[in-house]
């Protein structure tokens, strides 16, 4: 393999440094297609960090030592508040357009909550200012609870962490969960704008087939972290790709009885797994699956698959013209050494001292 320009290329040019990596693995970049990783960087502590910058040059330089060439940033615009405003999201949005990554792409995906009726036409401009590539619909309104009148857990740290008071932060819930009946056909018209200018559109946490149904008809077409297998199976069936979070895998299952990714990933379900909201789980669950599934098949998970999802052509695998996107492992999978596009972006140990000497 040769490398030049920022591309692979098939005979290395005359005069060209040669590096030998014997022992050693090249695998491709993996392609995080889902992580909020980034936010302990951007705000350790609530209002700590005024420059978002130096905020994501911190997460550059824990997604390249994990392997990672293209992060998409998982960006909440949400009722929620503090971090997820809608405030804060147009401050990362342009805190990225800013950044120089140095040869890591990063992207941002942004992540709406349905009920926010009055905000749609403040996420389109912002789609459009920015060039975001990829939003996912969630709703976290715990509506049951507030159509019974009583008040949702840890009401107060929530309303603290947005800024308002507990009051002040029901009366909001209560006033989004009450617009229900406006939602779906302001959906499928929001749905079908953004799906023309060509975004990527995703539903999160899918719990039925029926769910699946509704957000495909939409043109909805990515089944993020669905909470069943049976919405699993509908997406796998109809052809949608399915996300399931890497650290699912490593932990052996979902953290809150959720169903569990590693079989679904066994039985060809998984479309691309996603960091979530730990970085090193993309390459400790390719490690994990390798055994069950061979290690070929467990890498395009979180390199191939998840760049053909994102309609990234030019990543993903090792082959002439493609982004120079290569992690070097050592036989247990320890990562030695990230380059992005051509340029280094994370050395390590006696694979550094290979390439410096």
């Amino acid at each position: 393999m040769a490398l030049a320009g920022g591309r692979l290329i098939d005979t290395p040019p005359a005069g060209a440094r040669r590096v030998d990596l014997t022992g050693y693995r090249v695998l491709p970049g993996i392609v995080d297609a889902h992580g909020d990783g980034f936010e302990r960087h951007l705000a350790p502590r609530r209002g700590a960090l005024a420059d978002l910058g130096a905020g994501l040059a911190a997460a550059e330089a824990e997604l390249a030592a994990n392997g990672i060439t293209t992060a998409v940033l998982a960006q909440f615009w949400s009722w929620e508040g503090g971090m997820r405003s809608p405030d804060f999201a147009r401050r990362v949005l342009a805190a990225l357009d800013a950044f120089d990554a140095g040869g890591t792409d990063l992207r941002a995906q942004l992540r709406l909550e349905t009920h926010m009726l009055d905000d749609y036409a403040a996420v389109e401009e912002a789609v459009a200012a920015h060039g975001v590539g990829y939003l996912v619909f969630n709703d976290h309104l715990p509506h049951a609870r507030l159509a019974e009148g009583r008040k949702p857990p840890r009401l107060t740290g929530q309303a603290l962490k947005s800024g308002r008071s507990p009051e002040a932060h029901l009366a909001l819930m209560q006033r989004l969960s009450a617009r229900g009946p406006e939602v779906p056909a302001a959906l499928d018209a929001l749905a079908a704008r953004l799906g023309a200018r060509g975004v990527t559109l995703g539903s999160h946490d899918d719990r039925t087939a029926g769910d699946r149904a509704a957000w495909r008809a939409r043109g909805v077409t990515v089944a993020e972290f669905p909470e069943t297998r049976a919405a699993a199976e509908a997406a796998a069936a109809a052809g949608d790709p399915v996300v399931m979070g890497a650290p699912n895998v490593v932990r052996g299952g979902s953290h809150d009885g959720k169903v569990a990714a590693e079989a679904l990933v066994a039985e060809g379900l998984v479309t691309a797994l996603a960091s979530d909201y730990h970085f090193p789980a993309l390459r400790q669950a390719a490690l994990r699956l390798a055994p069950r599934i061979g290690l070929a098949r467990a890498w395009a998970a979180i390199s191939e698959r998840p760049a053909a999802m994102l309609g990234l052509d030019d990543r993903g695998r090792l082959a002439p013209g493609l982004r120079a996107d290569f992690v070097v492992t050592d036989a247990a999978g320890r990562i030695g050494a990230t380059f992005a596009a051509g340029m280094p972006r994370y050395m390590a140990g006696p694979v550094a001292a290979r390439f410096l000497a």
